[in-house]
């Protein structure tokens, strides 16, 4: 693959769209079908599988809560809101139309973590996956993998775009000044991040992902050149 001129990292949840309130109608759909009780079992399994794996598996917690739950009807149910959740309401105003902008300027390229089927059908389901022509990458821990980026997609600058800042300090320690992070405040995770010290700081901050509409070439740390082939 031709080496691009700029090429845009984009995480997904809470960057694209709004993943806490997926996990807050997820919340009440458990109350509604099994009750508090089974609720906070299933967020424990959860958490469980999400200290061991590195990533949220819902599909996952789903089977094993299903081996303490005898109600086969509503587990049947549950599973096809997970897999039916009508993702693309999720996402937030101006996303899009800040990806069509971005790919003027560069490659986009959606990087995310996550398991290797809800993930990659939330990302479909969002419009998300055809937005940026197909070009999805999803790892288990995705600051890990950032030389398989480089090869896949690579470029002489790239821009990552995400929620949480400390992740962008670990990429950002990784490619140094190759690299332009952005922290999207937006969500949990960055409102958890309001008023810690991390370093290396993002090189930008917005307070949500339309306002990357405004941003050109130069605010990413390249030359106003028009988007490489």
């Amino acid at each position: 693959m031709p080496t691009a001129e700029l090429v845009f990292l984009i995480d997904v949840d809470d960057t694209l769209l709004d993943n806490d309130r997926f996990v807050a109608d997820l919340t009440s759909r458990l109350d509604q079908a099994f009750g508090e009780v089974e609720r906070m079992r299933y967020w424990e399994i959860y958490e469980r599988l999400r200290a061991k794996l590195g990533y949220a598996d819902y599909l996952g917690t789903l089977q094993e809560f299903r081996l303490g739950n005898t109600n086969e009807t509503e587990l049947l149910q549950m599973s096809g809101f997970l897999l039916e959740y009508p993702f693309d309401q999720l996402v937030y105003p101006g996303a899009l139309a800040t990806l069509e902008h971005l790919n003027k300027m560069g490659t986009t390229v959606v990087l995310s973590d996550g398991d290797i089927v809800f993930q990659p059908r939330k990302i479909r389901r969002a419009g998300l996956w055809d937005a940026v022509g197909g070009r999805v990458l999803i790892y288990l821990h995705k600051d890990r993998m950032l030389a398989e980026v480089e090869r896949r997609f690579p470029a002489r600058h790239y821009a990552m775009l995400d929620d949480k800042p400390q992740l962008l300090a670990s990429a950002k320690r990784q490619l140094g000044d190759q690299l332009t992070t952005v922290f999207v405040r937006q969500g949990h995770y960055a409102a958890q991040s309001e008023g810690a010290q991390i370093s290396p700081a993002p090189d930008a901050s917005v307070r949500q992902i339309a306002d990357l509409i405004d941003f050109g070439p130069p605010d990413f740390g390249t030359a106003d050149i028009g988007r490489s082939e």
